[in-house]
């Protein structure tokens, strides 16, 4: 993921916010609904880039900064004997309501592709 920034203007100075901040926030939301198993392209929890705080998302998480306008294409994989429509939609509004929350950003839309079920 490229190293790009949100700046948000203030009177003291700029805060910028990193796209992989942005990434992880919605990889976080999406974790919280019941039914999604995980996040296709996040890191795994026992890696060594995981641990020291590294994230190096793959081409299923794409997150995308421009004129504190976000972006989300994400890739999920839900547990079995949950509704795939019903879980991506409140991926979608949780992912949305997290970024614009935290970061002050608008978020214009938020892609979900169901890419698995979990069999587990």
């Amino acid at each position: 993921m490229e190293e790009n920034y949100a700046v948000c203007d203030e009177v003291l100075g700029d805060v910028r916010i990193s796209d992989e901040v942005v990434a992880n926030i919605a990889v976080i939301a999406a974790g919280e609904i019941e039914g999604v198993s995980h996040v296709l392209g996040e890191a795994k929890p026992n890696e060594l880039k995981n641990i020291v705080g590294i994230k190096n998302y793959s081409k299923d998480l794409r997150v995308e900064v421009c004129d504190r306008i976000v972006s989300v294409d994400m890739a999920i994989a839900v547990k079995y004997g949950y509704s795939l429509p019903v879980v991506g939609k409140a991926v979608q509004e949780r992912v949305r309501t997290s970024i614009e929350n935290m970061t002050g950003l608008e978020v214009s839309d938020v892609n979900v592709r169901i890419a698995g079920v979990d069999l587990k």
